[in-house]
């Protein structure tokens, strides 16, 4: 996967993360204060996520290979999250 590949796989991952987050936020007022919580402690991080990834996106190629794991490793805690979430809604 090329750098520009991964580039719009990062930014897709985010999208659909925020996508998600927010579809979640409507159905939030319903769950309990623990999911309300959960809710919280993910959506901090999306926003970290958004915010650390912003200025990488030109990083060369080397570093662009660590950022996209990190990237994805971090997305992958969010789904799961997210996922938590939903299925206790």
């Amino acid at each position: 996967m090329n750098t520009t590949d991964k580039q719009a796989s990062v930014n897709k991952l985010i999208h659909d993360l925020k996508k998600e987050r927010d579809e979640i936020k409507l159905q939030l007022h319903l769950g309990s204060m623990e999911l309300k919580e959960e809710w919280q402690t993910l959506n901090d991080k999306l926003n970290a996520l958004s915010h650390e990834y912003d200025p990488l996106k030109d990083a060369v190629e080397e570093t662009a290979e660590d950022v996209w794991d990190s990237m994805k490793l971090v997305g992958s805690e969010l789904w799961g999250g997210f996922k938590r979430i939903r299925q206790a809604l």
